[in-house]
């Protein structure tokens, strides 16, 4: 077993692919209407789908809000270097709420970033020795 994908419904499903795509460096794996359901699915990620997990990016048309449940905590992306990927989320226009550091109980440096519709994103610093994960694209 593995997990395939997370799905978050989005306000703006433009506004969310840009964030994800533009801002975060992942790729549109693929994206369908469906008029009868009246909804949109766009699925990213770092890669392929059969060996990744993915984002399933949900619009429901004609929702422009959500509220955020409090039990909703973060997605994690294992980045190589994490001052540059806050810098680079910068340039392209992303949000940093809490710039690179330490844990506040640990030592992993971390930092997070928010999408258009307040969903948090968790940078994680991988260690040289860790196993390889996507980072965010520079």
């Amino acid at each position: 077993m593995r997990i395939l994908h997370t799905m978050l419904r989005v306000a703006d499903l433009e506004a969310s692919l840009a964030f994800y795509c533009d801002v975060l460096g992942m790729k549109l794996l693929r994206r369908k209407d469906y008029p009868s359901g009246e909804f949109t699915l766009a699925f990213v990620g770092y890669g392929d789908e059969s060996k990744h997990t993915v984002l399933e990016l949900t619009y429901n048309w004609g929702i422009s809000e959500y509220t955020l449940g409090d039990a909703y905590g973060h997605i994690a992306i294992g980045v190589e270097d994490i001052y540059g990927a806050c810098n680079t989320i910068q340039v392209r226009g992303g949000r940093v709420t809490r710039e690179p550091g330490p844990m506040k109980h640990g030592s992993t440096v971390i930092a997070f970033v928010e999408d258009p519709d307040g969903y948090k994103v968790e940078l994680i610093q991988l260690s040289s020795t860790s196993h390889t994960t996507p980072s965010v694209a520079q």
